[in-house]
């Protein structure tokens, strides 16, 4: 049955018609391929059945979001919580499969729910180079009587070897100053001054609170129970690949990842078993043809949480103000 939406409801659906347009954008996989005949492609199969057939070290960066350790359906597809040490044997014997993949000087993400996390961070530690673990704050869920609300997961950060990719400056946050520090000559120390206020940028931390999970009235929301945000995977695909390399996700739901590489010019290959959420990351990625804009980033920065809105608010108003004067 079709969902009852409110009028300002904007998650993305799909049409009858528009399910038979967007078949036609899938690939499938049925034997070795080179790397230019699927790139920028969705490939609606499941990640056991194509990698045997993938070529050797194509991928920049490799974005690992699988099922997390919970009982957990996914349209018609169902994961079921394990133990966790047959969590941690069942990503082992995913990542080896994934390891050829890499480029020698590749970077590995790795989401991850709190409870399996340390398994996972094992699992990496045998095969690649750990280098951090991303917590962010996931504002939605439901509340405990009995027990703290889970409210962030992690991301592991990985590198094949020691010679890999870290824009830093590409991923700085903007944020707001309250009581802005001056030097001996009053001017700005450490921030900006400007029409809009006062901001610092920062250099990015590990601990990330200005994501904001995709609801009804964000246009890049879908039906997906566990859907990225695109703000999340810009930062990773920013900070560790350079314009025009290959970002790999072999478990791509609806391709928030992908939607972010097109939009910030990455090359992409997303793989994804069920066929309604690989056409949703079609209509997606056509979208993002008319709309390249990721919220909560503009202007080379990631804004602190609710103030990017202001600033363009500001913006318009100004703008409205001078198209006025040149009318008198």
């Amino acid at each position: 049955m079709n969902k009852v939406r409110a009028n300002r409801n904007r998650t993305i659906i799909l049409s009858e018609a528009e399910r038979q347009h967007y078949s036609r954008d899938l690939t499938w996989i049925c034997e070795p391929v080179e790397i230019d005949t699927i790139e920028n492609t969705i490939v609606n199969q499941d990640i056991y059945q194509v990698l045997d057939s993938l070529p050797n070290s194509f991928a920049d960066l490799l974005i690992l979001d699988p099922p997390y350790n919970l009982t957990k359906t996914f349209n018609s597809t169902t994961f079921r919580k394990k133990s966790i040490p047959k969590y941690a044997e069942w990503f082992e014997s995913l990542l080896v499969k994934l390891l050829p993949t890499l480029k020698n000087n590749a970077s590995v993400y790795v989401c991850s729910e709190w409870y399996s996390s340390t398994a996972v961070h094992l699992v990496l530690e045998k095969y690649l180079k750990v280098r951090n673990r991303i917590t962010w704050e996931r504002e939605k869920g439901r509340g405990s009587k009995i027990n703290w609300k889970n409210a962030s997961e992690d991301i592991w950060f990985a590198t094949v070897s020691d010679d890999y990719v870290f824009n830093v400056s590409e991923v700085k946050l903007k944020h707001r100053v309250l009581a802005p520090y001056t030097d001996t000559n009053g001017e700005p120390k450490d921030w900006q001054d400007s029409s809009d206020g006062q901001f610092r940028l920062t250099h990015p931390s590990n601990l990330w609170n200005d994501i904001t999970v995709p609801f009804w009235s964000m246009p890049e929301n879908t039906d997906h129970p566990t859907q990225k945000p695109e703000k999340l995977l810009a930062k990773l695909i920013l900070a560790s690949t350079n314009e025009n390399e290959l970002v790999f996700d072999p478990f791509m739901g609806v391709g928030s990842t992908l939607v972010a590489a097109k939009k910030l010019n990455r090359r992409f290959i997303g793989v994804e078993i069920e066929k309604e959420y690989c056409l949703l990351a079609a209509k997606r990625l056509h979208l993002a043809d008319l709309d390249a804009t990721i919220q909560g980033y503009h202007g080379g920065v990631f804004w602190e949480r609710n103030t990017l809105n202001i600033q363009q608010q500001n913006q318009r108003k100004k703008n409205i103000k001078d198209s006025v004067k040149t009318l008198f």
